[in-house]
């Protein structure tokens, strides 16, 4: 892969926070080193106003200008969207490759994405985005030749039909991802008819999500200190004493300014967290921007509609953060926990255990004495709070959650 060399623009209105915009800035530098870029010089501008023609004041487009020849910088990165004029004038005047925050981001996937969704997903939210782009800046066409970052994706096939074949393009992928969902759906049916409890792990990208499930179920998801190294869905099974099997589903992580077309493009996958019975936010405690980074995520879940799940919040990377950030934290139920060392993982677990209690109700359940060996297999996954044995059989007095009541209704003793 290319190592290109590129500038970073943060820009922002005089509205808008300064702070905001340079911590922007900091992110937007992160997701160029995950794309395979490195960073040669970086500006930030405040203005009155957008322009029109080149989103940036003209003095500013003169001094990047300098700088790109004196650095021979291959990319420029926005943290702004870009309109498809904005981009070609600044390509113009600047003679390299232009791109915005979300062209970075659906870079990045495509770099990512290994699976046949996972593809499918990239080049929908990549068309979705170039569509609107077309007018006037990509002169009736998708092509963008070359190499580097910001040249993947949909490939040489796609990115040179006219907009109308780009639409028959979204229309294909839609269905194909349609047939995926269902298949999907298919899958988390038949585990909710096997009455399996499910968790998904969500959080910030880089949180520590594929790490944590690592260590859980011994995985060997991809793990790497970047942004968005986790794409495709992975779901393991883990043993929760008195519940048996469970099931932890790790997928793609969260950013600020994360594209609305991404989030439409991957719903399938996001589907398979947002079916879990409880949400597991990952937080990096050491983190700087912790509290931002937890807002973005809950405006997410928001978003949505995840709002009505039970949400248990584990901060991450307790061995990297200092002490007293630990008394910083507001948000409960709260575990603190190392997905590297395995510090606090125990009682992760016990959290686990205590919110599938939580989703129980203690009900009756008359089990006849030829039965009675299933007393045991309930027991595995439901807590037995008493026994009354008579002459037909067993009475068991059973805390259990809504999927396991619906396994043994025909013992159901009815009020």
């Amino acid at each position: 892969m290319n190592n290109d060399r590129a500038i970073i623009i943060g820009t922002g209105l005089k509205k808008d926070s300064l702070v905001e915009i340079k911590e922007s800035l900091v992110e937007l530098e992160d997701l160029v080193f995950a794309a395979g870029g490195e960073v040669v010089g970086s500006f930030v501008q405040v203005l009155e106003k957008y322009n029109a023609a080149t989103l940036l004041g003209t003095g500013k487009v003169e001094e990047v200008k300098e700088l790109v020849s004196d650095t021979e910088a291959q990319l420029v990165v926005i943290d702004h969207e870009l309109s498809g004029v904005q981009s070609r004038n600044l390509e113009q005047a600047w003679q390299c490759r232009v791109l915005d925050r979300t062209q970075l981001i659906l870079d990045i996937f495509a770099l990512r994405a290994k699976t046949y969704e996972g593809k499918l997903q990239v080049e929908l939210a990549q068309l979705m985005d170039q569509l609107p782009r077309m007018r006037g800046g990509w002169l009736g066409s998708l092509s963008r030749q070359g190499g580097g970052i910001g040249t993947r994706g949909p490939g040489e096939t796609a990115l040179e039909i006219d907009r109308r074949r780009a639409r028959e393009r979204v229309k294909i992928i839609k269905n194909k991802l349609e047939q995926v969902r269902s298949h999907r759906e298919q899958h988390r049916s038949q585990r909710k008819k096997n009455q399996v409890p499910s968790f998904a792990l969500i959080g910030y990208t880089n949180a520590g999500k594929s790490t944590l499930l690592n260590k859980l179920t011994n995985a060997n998801v991809f793990v790497k200190a970047q942004a968005f190294a986790t794409l495709d869905p992975t779901t393991r099974k883990l043993h929760l004493e008195g519940f048996g099997h469970v099931l932890l589903t790790d997928t793609v992580g969260f950013i600020r300014k994360l594209p609305t077309h991404l989030i439409e493009a991957f719903k399938a996958t996001l589907e398979e967290s947002g079916d879990a019975d409880v949400l597991v936010h990952v937080i990096d405690l050491s983190n700087d921007q912790m509290e931002k980074q937890i807002q973005t995520v809950q405006d997410l879940i928001d978003e949505l509609g995840w709002n009505e799940k039970p949400i248990i919040y584990v901060y991450n990377k307790v061995d990297a953060a200092s002490p007293e950030r630990q008394f910083k934290v507001k948000y409960h139920p709260k575990v603190f926990i190392s997905a590297m060392t395995g510090e606090g993982i125990a009682k992760f677990k016990d959290m686990l255990r205590e919110t599938l209690h939580s989703l129980t109700q203690e009900v009756e359940l008359f089990i006849p004495k030829d039965q009675e060996q299933i007393i045991y297999e309930i027991g595995r996954t439901s807590k037995i709070t008493s026994q009354e044995p008579n002459s037909r059989g067993v009475v068991c007095r059973v805390k259990m959650t809504d999927s396991e009541l619906h396994k043994w209704s025909h013992y159901l003793i009815n009020d």
